[in-house]
Formats: structure tokens, C-alpha cells, sequence
């Protein structure tokens, strides 16, 4: 009968290890400090000094943009600041005379030497002519302040390094136009990077992002340093998704994790030089484990049943059974040439073995194989006969 049938199985001795859960990730190599370099007045290139690859000072001239309507601007600017303020001392010197005629045309008023009509429109004329001096003065202030935004534009046609570092990526040359707004991006002329810090920017799926802290460790290992490992810091975890394939079933939603290189000062990363990066999340010593695959999930024993009986039945039949009792997680011991299903209480796992927190002590015998006995053909009491490679390690 099937329950007499001995199942070939290979078994693996329960011991402590320590386990270190890795989270791995690609991304791109970038540097940790850039800045874009963009034009705010538009223009031709009529100066660049610098080529791609180039180390640059704070302060170096970078690119200057022909200057002859920016120079024409400050020009008018500054000719109708001119012309406002001479007409501010018209408006001055016109008010102090009205004002000395009022004065004087009140005196007669009051000796009974002016009439009322004539007090009045000189009283009028003196008010219109302070109106008159508000106007000139806000006149001269807005010619000021164009002078100073003409000003302001034509010190922008000169364009000098924010940081020291290296052209990182250089996008122009010497006699285009470039077009630049205070308002919106203009066009990207060049990139200046500190080469000397670079970061290793991954992205990490949605399900693995939550096991990562600050400061967790990695392993970065770069496509064009073969057999080359880095070391790096996590100092940077994104706060919002980036998906891929968004409404359809491919759908990928993935976070931006920064990694800080702390030891690349031998080799020359460039920045875009694929990356691969293993985090280690969390590691602990000393702790019962098994291999992944010895761990399986089960349901209640009807389910089993029909489950050994039929394959094709599994979605029809089974699934409903085991609504009826909840699955699961636990092990296979062998016990006299039998198998025993231990629940257990799984934590972190590395690339190949699982932490058992409850259900196993040590030292037992666990079921790591076959994948179709452990998951399939086992259950408590099944004979079993073992199976294992003398030479294998564990």
C-alpha cells in the first residue's frame, strides 16, 4: 500500500551557525556630490575653457555667454535711471517753487489782498505737483531696480565652478546657443562631480526595503572590477516608490537606496558603471538553523490525503480542505527509520539556510531533500531511507 512505501530522502544534521540576512540589489555607480550646471540668461558660448574629464576649482570660469544685449540692456537701464532722476530734480525744484508762491499768496490772503479762487488753485497746484514728486521718485526706484536686474543678468552670462571636482559630463560646445530661464530648467550644459566620494544607488524591491536600516553594511561588487569587492555604508533610504510597468502585470515597484563606497580611492569609479550590491540587514550568531529547503508548509490531513492521490486535484479539491485548518510551517525529523512533522518558528535567513527560533533544540536529524518528498510524498510516520553523500559538507 502507499502508506507501507519507503521514500528516498536525504538528511542533514540540526547545528548552530551564524546567519547574516543579505538583501541584493543593482544600480548605477553616482557620484555623492553634483551639480548640473545650467544657464539662467540664454545666448551663444562665446568662451569654454573646460573639457570633459577636466578637474576644476570653486570659482573657475566655466562657460561665458556673449554679453552684447546684456551689456545693451544695462546701457538702456542705466540711461533711464538718468533720465528719471533728472526729472525727479525738475519735480523738486518745480515744488519748491509753487510752495513759495502759496506762501506768498497767503500772506495777501490774509491782508485782504488775494481772493478766495486764487488761494484755491495755488493750493491745488501744490498738491498736484507733490503727487507729481511721489510719481518721479517711484520712477527713479523702478529704474534702479532694472539697472540692478541688468545688472544681475549680465553677471549671469558668466559661469563659474560651485565646488571643486571633476566635468563629469560635458553637453555643449564652443559657439552654440543655449537657452536659459530664471523660471524653468534651461538647457543641461555640464555635470560637476566630487569623483572622490561615489555612492552605489540601488534599486531595492518594495518586500526587501523594510528589512534595511541606515548605516547597514554592504558588498558592492562593479561590473568593470571583476573579482573586485567595495565596502559601503547604507546612508539613504528612499521615501517613495518607483514603478515600472505601471497597470500592467509586469508592474515592478522599487525603492532608491544610497550606499556611501568607503573604500574606492584605489580604483577609478566613473559615474554610470553598473553595480551590484549585497546589504547585509542584520546577522546573528550562534542560532539553530536549517537549510531553506527543509522547510515546508502543510495543511490539515484530508488535504495531504487528497493532495498524495491526485496532482490535478490540488486546485479543485484541496484548496477549500485547507481553509478548514490552518497551514503550517515546520520540518521533517527522522525518528527510527520514520519521519516526525515538527511546527517551527522560522526568523532570518542567508542565501541558503533558515533560522528556527521554536521547535527544534539541535542535534536533531532534518529532512533536506527531496524537494517533491519534503513537500509532497512526507508525513508524520512515512518510512523513509537515507540517502546522503558522504563527501557533501555542511
Amino acid at each position: 500500500t502507499k502508506k507501507e512505501k519507503v521514500i528516498l530522502v536525504q538528511t542533514e544534521k540540526v547545528v548552530k551557525r551564524n546567519i547574516t540576512q543579505v538583501v541584493t540589489a543593482t544600480g548605477k555607480i553616482e557620484p555623492e556630490f553634483k551639480v548640473v550646471i545650467t544657464p539662467e540668461v540664454s545666448g551663444e558660448i562665446v568662451a569654454l575653457p573646460v573639457k570633459e574629464g577636466q578637474r576644476v576649482k570653486k570659482g573657475e570660469l566655466l562657460v561665458k555667454i556673449r554679453q552684447d544685449q546684456y551689456l545693451a540692456q544695462r546701457d538702456r537701464a542705466l540711461a533711464n535711471l538718468a533720465s528719471a532722476r533728472a526729472n525727479l530734480n525738475i519735480q523738486k525744484i518745480q515744488l519748491q517753487k509753487i510752495e513759495s508762491d502759496y506762501i506768498r499768496i497767503l500772506e495777501l490772503y490774509r491782508k485782504g489782498l488775494s481772493s478766495d479762487s486764487e488761494l484755491e488753485a495755488l493750493k491745488a497746484q501744490l498738491e498736484t505737483t507733490k503727487a507729481q514728486l511721489q510719481s518721479a521718485e517711484s520712477t527713479v526706484q523702478q529704474m534702479e531696480a532694472m539697472v540692478k536686474e541688468a545688472n544681475e543678468n549680465l553677471a549671469k552670462t558668466t559661469i563659474v565652478s560651485p565646488m571643486d571636482g571633476v566635468v563629469s559630463q560635458l553637453n555643449i560646445k564652443l559657439g552654440e546657443r543655449v537657452l536659459g530661464t530664471g523660471f524653468t530648467q534651461g538647457s543641461n550644459m555640464m555635470t560637476i562631480a566630487d569623483l572622490s566620494k561615489m555612492v552605489a544607488v540601488v534599486d531595492v524591491d518594495e518586500n526587501d526595503v523594510v528589512l534595511i536600516s541606515l548605516s547597514d553594511s554592504a558588498v558592492i561588487k562593479v561590473d568593470a572590477y571583476p573579482g573586485k569587492t567595495f565596502t559601503g555604508l547604507v546612508y539613504e533610504i528612499g521615501n517613495t516608490a518607483k514603478s515600472k510597468g505601471l497597470g500592467t502585470q509586469e508592474e515592478v515597484v522599487n525603492f532608491e537606496v544610497k550606499i556611501r563606497i568607503l573604500d574606492a580611492k584605489d580604483l577609478i569609479l566613473k559615474p554610470g558603471m553598473s553595480a551590484n550590491a549585497e546589504i547585509r540587514t542584520e546577522t546573528r550568531n550562534k542560532v539553530i538553523a536549517v537549510p531553506i529547503q527543509a522547510v515546508t508548509i502543510r495543511g490539515g490531513e484530508e488535504s495531504k490525503e487528497k493532495e498524495k492521490d491526485s496532482e490535478d486535484e490540488l486546485a479543485t479539491v484541496d484548496s477549500p480542505q485547507k481553509s478548514e485548518k490552518k497551514a503550517e510551517e515546520g520540518v521533517f525529523i527522522l525518528n527510527n527509520g520514520k519521519v516526525k512533522f515538527v511546527k517551527v518558528k522560522t526568523g532570518i535567513n542567508d542565501d541558503r539556510f533558515i533560522e528556527i527560533i521554536e521547535g527544534l533544540k539541535g542535534d536533531e536529524e532534518v529532512v533536506t531533500g527531496s524537494y517533491r518528498a519534503i513537500n509532497r510524498e512526507l508525513k508524520d510516520g512515512t518510512r523513509v531511507r537515507v540517502e546522503n553523500k558522504t563527501s557533501k559538507k555542511t
